[in-house]
């Protein structure tokens, strides 16, 4: 493993030495590039790191899990081809709780500014990308798959903004974003999270968000899963929603996933929303999701495990086509959402189109 420090000592020496002549204070670290070639380690040059530095994967494969607890650090591959996968001997945190890549904070001292970038994660027991108490992670170009469960999860965090990435074969969610996967409570404000332009196939579902409120869901491709968007709310306050689920393509997601003790059988459904509020479905072309599911069809309100009406969702100027058994189904109970200006050619009730 090469670390090279950048700016170069000297001149850091030098700029420092001229800053405390001026009375200021020198800067904290000269940010650092720890290259990692395939065979090496790419923990130890996390560990190594400082806020700042950037560790760069070389073309190849790499064995082992990955934990980050830097803020502001940067993991970039060299694309598709950087592959992370497990080792059979790793007992790292990360590694023991089935996980790829593990961003992970703590109550009241969020990571900040971490970014994971270009790069394959693929074939871990549990999540291949997974991230808990950040604030402004950005996950961009990673391909996560044929992982377990999440392809790429983040709980319990802010401003996460997901983009350009692939999610396929993953036994869950492409991309997954809650408040917390294993408490219940109120959905948490996200204050802007992002999960755009992703390429999400072949997973239970595409996109899951669960108990969060205040991101976008735009310009993905999703096809080929279970379930296309599924957005999960229940009686906890703050309620889910105060999002937008916009320009999506989302395509003949028509794989069966069996039922579970909580949740019937998914099959054909192409957006969803249950026991959700505030939200706006608008630009999409949601086109032959088709199954016999409960929650089967294109755009989809439906009643929450508990109950919980959504409430005040508009879905409006969506293309909604060849969807079975119906482009449009409201098999809620609420009574102040809006159907308007879709282009399609069945609902459930009738008069929705």
């Amino acid at each position: 493993m090469l670390t090279r420090r950048v700016p170069h000592l000297a001149a850091a020496t030098a700029t420092a030495t001229a800053l405390i002549t001026l009375g200021a204070a020198p800067p904290a670290h000269a940010s650092a590039l720890h290259l990692v070639r395939p065979g090496e380690s790419i923990q130890q040059a996390v560990d190594a790191a400082a806020p700042g530095d950037t560790v760069q994967l070389l073309p190849g494969s790499y064995q082992g899990s990955v934990l980050v607890t830097t803020s502001d650090l940067t993991i970039r591959g060299a694309g598709p081809e950087s592959v992370i996968t497990p080792a059979a001997a790793d007992t790292g945190a990360c590694a023991t709780a089935g996980h790829g890549l593990c961003v992970t904070g703590a109550e009241g001292h969020r990571l900040t500014g971490v970014h994971l970038e270009a790069l394959t994660v693929s074939g871990f027991r549990k999540n291949g990308v997974t991230a808990s108490e950040t604030d402004g992670l950005t996950v961009r170009a990673v391909r996560a798959l044929d992982n377990g469960q999440q392809g790429i999860s983040q709980e319990k965090s802010v401003r996460g903004v997901f983009r350009g990435n692939e999610a396929v074969g993953n036994g869950q969610s492409g991309i997954f974003l809650a408040n917390a996967v294993d408490t219940e409570g109120g959905a948490i404000d996200t204050e802007g999270a992002v999960i755009a332009d992703n390429r999400l196939d072949d997973n239970r579902i595409g996109v899951t968000v669960r108990r969060a409120r205040d991101l976008t869901v735009e310009h993905n491709s999703i096809s080929g899963n279970c379930g296309g968007v599924f957005v999960v709310g229940d009686e906890g306050v703050p309620r889910a929603g105060a999002l937008t689920v916009s320009g999506n393509r989302v395509v003949g997601n028509n794989k069966y996933c069996p039922p579970n003790p909580r949740l019937d059988a998914i099959q054909g459904t192409g957006i969803l929303f249950t026991g959700a509020e505030d939200s706006l479905v608008t630009g999409n072309q949601v086109q032959d999701n088709v199954g016999s599911s409960s929650m089967s069809g294109g755009i989809v309100l439906y009643r929450s495990l508990v109950g919980v009406p959504n409430a005040r969702i508009t879905v409006s100027g969506n293309l909604v086509s060849g969807n079975g058994p119906a482009d449009l189904a409201d098999r809620d109970t609420g009574t102040t959402n809006v159907f308007t200006r879709n282009h399609c050619a069945v609902s459930e009730p009738a008069g929705r189109c």
